[in-house]
């Protein structure tokens, strides 16, 4: 069902919201306010509005594509970091089981800030310097170089990661291209009221058609911008739940 409305539960509110829509078309259908006549200025607007929705689009679908690589990227340098603390062997074994309790510490506040549909970067950066801090004292003991610069390198990259993490999520893609789309969305819409086909159904088909699909387009721009939103009614979301598996898999080791 959830697989379902993914796939279709946008489509679903385009249709909801181009149905109340289709009500108001009807109406000045039967009061005869339909007037204007299909020519080729009222098809250049229409195609020019869909041409600059599908430029807002592709450049959404750049940082989305990003996006999707950010889960994977994670959840391999914090397992990395995490089997990495196990390369101090003994004497230092003390300081070993501290670090890989701080990395279960940090991919359980990744995860809850996921949850939580936020990023609070403060706390992550937190848990990241007590990391250091363990490292730095490997480093006083003696632990062999590039192990500890090994480390260091995955725990760099999962700062990285956070910090274009929260640059997605508090960064709207150019919202004057959004006023733009939206504006030429309504335009188009708008005209659409008011064009007379030869059958009045035509009209009503050529109305719901144009509008579901700019309706669509938009609310999937929306959707896309934001694309890690867990549990909200969303449905252009990255799948984040290979470091829901990596919290379950790190806690086994505490269970026995």
């Amino acid at each position: 069902m959830d697989l379902l409305m993914q796939k279709w539960g946008l489509i679903l509110h385009a249709l909801a919201l181009t149905g109340i829509l289709l009500i108001v078309r009807i109406i000045i259908g039967f009061l005869g306010l339909d007037t204007f006549s299909v020519t080729n200025l009222v098809t250049a607007f229409v195609g020019g509005a869909i041409f600059t929705i599908a430029i807002i689009l592709t450049g959404t679908l750049t940082d989305y594509k990003e996006s999707e690589k950010i889960p994977g990227d994670l959840a391999t340098s914090i397992s990395a970091l995490f089997a990495d603390a196990d390369l101090a062997r003994k004497p230092h074994a003390g300081t070993a089981g501290e670090i890989k309790d701080q990395v279960r510490q940090l991919l359980a506040s990744i995860n809850n800030n996921f949850k939580k549909n936020s990023w609070d970067v403060s706390e992550i950066k937190a848990v990241v310097a007590r990391i250091n801090d363990g490292i730095y004292l490997l480093a006083d003991n003696g632990v062999a170089p590039p192990f500890l610069v090994k480390m260091r390198t995955e725990l760099i990259n999962i700062e990285r990661l956070s910090n274009r993490i929260q640059i997605i999520k508090n960064t709207s893609f150019i919202p004057a291209a959004y006023a733009i789309a939206e504006l030429a969305a309504a335009g188009v819409i708008l005209i659409l009221f008011f064009v007379r086909l030869d059958k009045f159904y035509e009209s009503l088909v050529l109305f719901t058609a144009l509008s579901s699909l700019l309706i669509s387009l938009l609310l999937l721009i929306r959707d896309m911008d934001d694309p890690f939103e867990v549990g909200k009614k969303s449905y252009a979301d990255v799948d984040l739940t290979i470091l829901f598996e990596l919290e379950k898999e790190f806690q086994k080791p505490s269970e026995k």
